[in-house]
């Protein structure tokens, strides 16, 4: 309010002062006298007043014209100017703005769209950083493969791109097969930048399907130092590179390497089952027994498998079966319930003709967790124990309709594998493989409980007559409807033969 108020004020005493100084101007005596080429001018007060202000007004224009003119002149010259300015920012503008219209496209899908934009914005930005960039990704998206790697060319040959031109073509050499173009360029670019992810786990994996298990340790090393894993990540992966290492070693035929490259797999990464393996056969062939138990047993504390059980089997080769039960113990003690030690003493039992043992060692695992394996073993034991024909094929029946049990399987893919491998086999990842239990796809078969006969076989009764219409028993055989057919790639179906 005392602000509008003060405003007031003030104009009013500056109309004031204007109509003030207008009327002295009238009132006063004289003026001005101004002579051309022989002509006078007289110029009252006011008069001069304002002659004077037109005359300012109008060499201000002059040197407005003048300065504009030779900003045209320096324009026309090439030389940078305001007028040069205003088209730059103008054509900056325009560049910016099919930039933005190309990246839409690119995200929305439209190759060509974002093509023609990326053309646009090159023609008035000048700036190839960017616009090439999106000239490749979007000539990849429209398909335009030869276009796309030209591009990508051109990023190389600049120091602030050659990263993402290298990345590139190399994702390109990838896509079209040529593993050996993409391993040197996944090289380049990991030294171009290496504390880049995707880049570092291309490497690697590039490196692991060339079976350059040295180059792949190095590789890892550098994305621990750089932070790109966790210490127990990069030593289990270190294992297996160490491991892979080793097989190739013995492929070679050189003993005493391949000794300690096993051994050394088995140190950073004890639970890794196929090193054990390998280091315990190392000790076996050193003979030193104690130190290859010791390796299985700790194995088996992890993780129980058959592969362990076998090479703890080969320590002692010629060993009696009651000898064998005896010595197992010390490894089995560890997982007492699980179901691989379960079905270990089951063979052990077996293996020893103890089959009321056996029995007790299976407990109710062929009902809780029926697999393949286990039920064969329940047949094999009612075998021992002078079962029926039809109670042990009820038992091999079952056998085709229950789980395969645990096998080698990519956690990437799914696909399932006959031994352990440091690549997949499907889809070339590196360190997926577990040991677990697939999921079991069921078909069914044809005729359903019809086709039983053709299983088990027909059965005589006890009169001697064609036992056609005999009936088995339902507790042994439980009604067998479905069969699986038996995965591409089956794990071991038993453990050591003991």
């Amino acid at each position: 309010m005392l602000w509008s108020l003060i405003k007031i004020v003030v104009f009013v005493a500056a109309i004031a002062a204007l109509a003030w100084g207008a009327g002295y101007l009238l009132e006063s005596q004289g003026g001005l006298q101004v002579t051309v080429m022989g002509t006078e001018f007289n110029f009252g007060p006011l008069q001069s007043v304002i002659a004077v202000i037109v005359l300012m007004i109008a060499v201000w224009l002059l040197l407005k014209i003048i300065s504009l003119l030779v900003a045209t002149w320096k324009f026309l010259n090439g030389d940078e100017t305001a007028i040069s300015r205003y088209f730059d920012r103008n054509r900056e503008r325009k560049g910016f703005e099919a930039l933005s219209e190309g990246l839409m496209a690119l995200a929305s899908g439209e190759g060509k769209v974002a093509m023609a934009k990326a053309q646009k914005a090159d023609k008035y930005l000048n700036k190839p950083a960017l616009t090439n960039l999106l000239t490749a990704q979007a000539a990849e998206l429209a398909g335009d493969r030869r276009k796309a790697e030209e591009t990508y060319r051109k990023l190389v040959e600049d120091e602030q791109t050659r990263f993402v031109g290298v990345r590139g073509i190399m994702k390109q050499k990838l896509a079209d097969g040529d593993t050996e173009t993409a391993l040197k360029l996944a090289e380049k670019a990991f030294a171009l930048k290496p504390k880049h992810v995707e880049t570092g786990d291309t490497l690697l994996q590039l490196q692991a399907q060339k079976e350059d298990w040295n180059g792949a340790r190095k590789t890892l090393s550098t994305k621990l130092k750089n932070g790109q894993l966790p210490r127990d990540v990069h030593k289990r992966r270190d294992a297996v590179l160490a491991l892979s290492e080793a097989k190739d070693i013995i492929d070679d035929g050189t003993d005493i390497a391949a000794r300690e490259a096993a051994i050394e797999a088995n140190r950073l990464s004890p639970d890794l089952i196929p090193a054990a393996v390998m280091a315990a056969h190392s000790y076996i062939d050193q003979n030193k027994p104690r130190y290859a138990s010791r390796v299985l047993t700790k194995a088996w504390s992890v993780q129980p498998h058959p592969d362990l059980a076998a090479a703890f089997a080969a320590i002692e080769p010629d060993e009696k079966p009651a000898a064998r039960i005896k010595r197992f113990k010390a490894l089995t003690k560890s997982q007492p319930d699980h179901a691989e030690t379960k079905m270990l003493n089951a063979e052990l039992y077996i293996a020893d003709e103890d089959f009321p043992s056996a029995r007790r060692a299976l407990g109710d695992l062929v009902e809780t967790n029926p697999t393949a394996r286990s039920v064969t073993l329940m047949a094999a034991i009612e075998r021992g124990e002078g079962a029926s024909d039809t109670v042990v094929k009820g038992w091999l029946a079952r056998a085709l309709t229950v789980s395969r049990g645990p096998q080698w399987i990519c956690d990437n893919c799914q696909n399932i594998h006959t031994e352990w491998t440091p690549i997949c086999g499907n889809c070339k990842s590196f360190d997926t493989l577990s040991w677990k239990t697939p999921p079991m796809a069921e078909v069914a078969m044809p005729g359903g409980v019809q086709m039983l006969p053709l299983i088990v076989g027909a059965v005589e009764d006890k009169s001697g007559a064609d036992g056609a219409g005999a009936v088995t028993t339902r507790n042994d055989i439980e009604d067998v409807e479905l069969i699986t057919d038996p995965p591409e790639d089956q794990s071991k179906a038993e453990t050591a033969k003991v």
